[in-house]
C-alpha cells in the first residue's frame, strides 16, 4: 500500500507540472486568420503586406498587458523588416491615448465595437496572434504564459520558417 502510494503521489505531481498550454480566445492555429478589422488607427496605418503581423489585443486597466508593452516595442525593433506589432483595444480613443507609460512605440488602434475580438472570441488578455505573410496563424495565446511564452526566438523561428 506504501508503494501505491508513493507512485500515486509522484505520478500527480508530475502531472501537476506539466501545464498545458491555454487560450482564453478561439483557436485558429495554422488555419487562415479572420478579416482583420479595426475601428481607427491612433498611430499610422502600417503596410502589412508581406509581412508578419503580431496582433496583440489589450487594454489599459489590464496589468500584464501593460508589462507586456516593452517587449512588443522590442519585437517591432528587432524585427521591423519582417514584422509589424499592432495593438488593438476596445477602448476609446481618448482613453488609449492616456497609456504613456509604458510607452506604446508600435502600431495602435482602436475597435470599440470589438469585431476583431468577437471574430477570434477573446475572453481573456493579453491575447496574441502571429499571422505569417500568407494570413495564417502560426502562434497564439497569452504572450507570458510559463513555458508558452512568446520571446524573440520563438518570433525567429516562426519567420525563418515561414518568409518566402
Amino acid at each position: 500500500m506504501k508503494k501505491i502510494t508513493i507512485i500515486l503521489f509522484l505520478f500527480f505531481s508530475l502531472i501537476s507540472e506539466a501545464q498545458e498550454k491555454r487560450l482564453w480566445a478561439k483557436s485558429f492555429q495554422d488555419k487562415k486568420a479572420p478579416a482583420f478589422v479595426v475601428e481607427e488607427w491612433i498611430s499610422d496605418k502600417p503596410e502589412m503586406k508581406g509581412k508578419f503581423v503580431l496582433i496583440d489585443f489589450w487594454a489599459t486597466w489590464c496589468g500584464p498587458c501593460k508589462k507586456a508593452i516593452p517587449e512588443l516595442n522590442a519585437f517591432q525593433k528587432e524585427f521591423e523588416k519582417d514584422l509589424i506589432v499592432i495593438g488593438i483595444s476596445d477602448e476609446t480613443k481618448e482613453k488609449v491615448l492616456t497609456q504613456i507609460n509604458p510607452k506604446i512605440e508600435y502600431y495602435s488602434a482602436i475597435d470599440t465595437s470589438k469585431r476583431l475580438n468577437n471574430s477570434y472570441v477573446v475572453k481573456g488578455i493579453p491575447h496574441c496572434v502571429l499571422i505569417d505573410p500568407d494570413g495564417i496563424v502560426r502562434w497564439e495565446g497569452w504572450p507570458q504564459q510559463k513555458g508558452y511564452e512568446l520571446t524573440s526566438e520563438v518570433i525567429k523561428e516562426i519567420i525563418a520558417k515561414y518568409k518566402k
